[in-house]
C-alpha cells in the first residue's frame, strides 16, 4: 500500500477515504471563538498575567444555593445513579411546560419538550431534525458563533442577513425576504441577541413571524436570555405573539444565563410533537439522557422563585450602564446600548488603520489581539460574529475587573492616531 504524506500535493477531497485523517465534515468546522478566547485568557491568567476577560458569556455569579442542594440530595438517591429517559425525567418536562407557559405564556405539553445537554445540544439537534442537506436557513448577523456551524453540521446552509449599529442590530422583515430563496426553510431568530443584546420589539416580532407564516417557513427561535432584559424591554416568544406559526416553530431555552448553571448543561427544545419525538430520537443514539443530578438541579431551578434572577439582572443592568459609558469615551468607539443578554458589540471600524502603541491594526482580529498583547484585556473580535469591523465584550464579570479593564483599554486607545 502506498502511504500519503502530510505534505502531499494532493487535496483533502482529492484523497483516498482511507488517507483522510479528518472527514471532510469536522474539518470544516470553526473553533468556538469565543472559547477560544476565553481560554487563551485562562492561559495567561495561569501564567501570572493580570489578564481581564470580556470573552465567555458566562454570569460570574454562582449558582444560587438552594439549587446546589438539591443537587446534592439527587446525588445521594440510588435511582439517579441509572439510566433515565432518554428526553428528560418527567418531573423535568413537567417544569418546563409550566416554567413556559409562566414566563413565556406559551402553552405546550411534556410530549412537546426534549431536555439537552445544554443549549448547544439544543440548538444542533433542531436543525439536524428539521434539515436536510442543502436547505437554506436565514441566519441574522452579527450572529453566536455556533449557529453556522450547528447548521452546516446538520447540513444546511447558512444564509447571513447584516444588520448593523444604525438599525440597532435588528434586521428587517424586508431583508429577510430579499435573502429567501426557494431552498430557504428555516429562519433562526434570537432575542435577546448574542453578540449585540439587541431586543426586537414585540411589533417587529410580529412582523417577522407573519412574514414567515406567509413565506411557509420553520422558526427556530433561541430565547436563552429571555429573563434578562433592561429599561423596560421585553423580549416577547414569537409563537406567542403569532400563534398561528406554533406548528412550524421550535424555541430553545435553558438555564445556563438565567440561573448562573453554564456548568451544569441544561436546555432544552420546545416545538411540535412529531419533531420534539425525532429529535429525542436522535439524541437517545447521542448522548442519551443529561446527566440526572444536573437535571434535579434544573427541576429546583425552574420550580423556584425569580428572586436570584432579579438580583443578578440589576446587577447586569449596572455593568451594562457603566461599561457602555466608558466605551463611549474612546475617540473611534461607538457603542450603541444592548437592552438585553448581558454583552456590548461596539463599533471599532473608526479604530482600524491608525497607529495604536506604535503598531496598526487593520482589521478587528488584529485589534483585538493587540488589545490583548499591550492592555492584557481579551475581548472577541467580531469576524467571529459575521461583521468585521466590532469587537463583543461580556458584562458578565465583576464591577472592579469590568472598570479596570475598560480603563486599560481607554488608557491604550487614548493614544490612537
Amino acid at each position: 500500500m502506498t502511504a500519503v504524506s502530510p505534505d502531499s500535493a494532493l487535496s483533502s477531497s482529492e484523497l483516498p477515504p482511507a488517507q483522510r485523517r479528518i472527514s471532510r465534515r469536522i474539518a470544516g468546522i470553526a473553533e468556538s471563538a469565543t472559547l477560544a478566547v476565553d481560554a487563551k485568557a485562562k492561559a495567561l491568567q495561569a501564567a501570572g498575567k493580570p489578564v481581564i476577560g470580556f470573552g465567555a458569556g458566562e454570569p460570574d455569579f454562582p449558582t444560587p444555593d438552594y439549587i446546589v442542594e438539591a443537587a446534592v440530595a439527587a446525588a445521594r438517591k440510588p435511582a439517579m445513579h441509572r439510566y433515565t429517559p432518554a428526553g428528560g425525567l418527567p418531573a423535568l418536562k413537567e417544569a418546563i411546560v409550566a416554567k413556559t407557559a409562566r414566563d413565556s405564556g406559551l402553552q405546550v405539553t411534556p410530549a412537546q419538550v426534549l431536555v439537552t445537554n445544554g443549549g448547544k445540544q439544543a440548538v444542533y439537534e433542531a436543525l439536524a431534525t428539521m434539515l436536510d442537506p442543502g436547505d437554506e436557513v436565514l441566519l441574522p448577523a452579527p450572529f453566536w458563533t455556533t449557529y453556522p456551524e450547528a447548521i452546516r453540521l446538520a447540513g444546511g446552509v447558512p444564509v447571513p442577513v447584516v444588520a448593523d449599529e444604525q438599525s440597532g442590530y435588528l434586521v428587517s422583515a424586508a431583508q429577510l425576504e430579499a435573502a429567501r430563496t426557494p431552498r430557504t426553510k428555516v429562519l433562526l431568530f434570537c432575542s435577546p441577541s448574542n453578540p449585540t443584546g439587541a431586543v426586537y420589539p414585540p411589533e417587529q416580532v410580529e412582523e417577522i413571524g407573519r412574514w414567515a407564516l406567509e413565506a411557509g417557513l420553520w422558526v427556530l427561535t433561541d430565547e436563552i436570555y429571555e429573563h434578562l432584559t433592561y429599561g423596560g424591554a421585553t423580549a416577547p416568544s414569537m409563537p406567542v405573539v403569532v400563534p398561528e406559526l406554533a406548528d412550524r416553530c421550535v424555541v430553545v431555552n435553558g438555564v445556563a444565563k438565567t440561573y448562573a448553571m453554564t456548568g451544569w448543561r441544561v436546555g432544552w427544545v420546545v416545538g411540535p410533537a412529531d419533531v420534539v419525538k425525532a429529535a429525542t430520537n436522535l439524541q437517545s443514539h447521542a448522548t442519551s439522557n443529561v446527566a440526572n443530578v444536573s437535571q434535579a438541579a434544573a427541576i429546583a431551578a425552574l420550580t423556584g422563585d425569580l428572586s436570584a434572577v432579579a438580583s443578578m439582572r440589576e446587577a447586569f443592568d449596572r455593568r451594562r450602564r457603566t461599561i457602555v459609558s466608558m466605551l463611549r469615551e474612546i475617540p473611534g468607539v461607538a457603542c450603541p446600548e444592548p437592552q438585553g443578554a448581558f454583552y456590548v458589540y461596539p463599533s471599532v471600524k473608526g479604530l482600524l488603520g491608525r497607529s495604536i502603541g506604535g503598531r496598526t491594526a487593520e482589521t478587528s482580529v488584529e485589534l483585538a489581539e493587540l488589545i490583548l498583547e499591550q492592555a492584557e484585556v481579551a475581548v472577541v473580535p467580531g469576524e467571529a460574529f459575521g461583521t468585521p469591523g466590532y469587537v463583543r465584550m461580556s458584562y458578565a464579570l465583576g464591577d472592579d475587573d469590568l472598570v479596570e479593564g475598560v480603563g486599560r483599554i481607554q488608557r491604550l486607545l487614548a493614544g490612537a492616531d
